[in-house]
């Protein structure tokens, strides 16, 4: 059975923990981060990045064909924006040593 990822509760603990601050204090760290990531995102760069970690980017996808996977018929895939994730070259070389 796979290991389950940290949960929020249990990240905000460790940090706050290692850094000697109130779990609050940590927990309304990320909140800002995230409306900070969200606007950031949304404006008109259409990114955000977190040093050391990687970057939120938003990303557009062409109109393409696909395929009904049930029925076998091609249809048409309209085009959308997207969110993506990219990680840090730092994050991915320690992540796969």
């Amino acid at each position: 059975m796979a290991a389950k990822p940290m949960s929020k509760t249990k990240i905000v603990a460790h940090l706050a923990e290692k850094v000697g601050t109130a779990k609050k204090t940590v927990a309304s760290f990320f909140d800002e981060l995230h409306k900070l990531a969200v606007k950031e995102a949304k404006g008109s760069a259409g990114k955000f990045v977190i040093p050391g970690i990687g970057r939120v980017v938003k990303a557009h996808r062409k109109a393409r064909m696909g395929r009904n996977p049930q029925t076998g018929e091609q249809i048409k895939i309209k085009a959308k924006t997207v969110v993506r994730l990219r990680p840090a070259k730092v994050l991915k070389d320690a992540v796969l040593k």
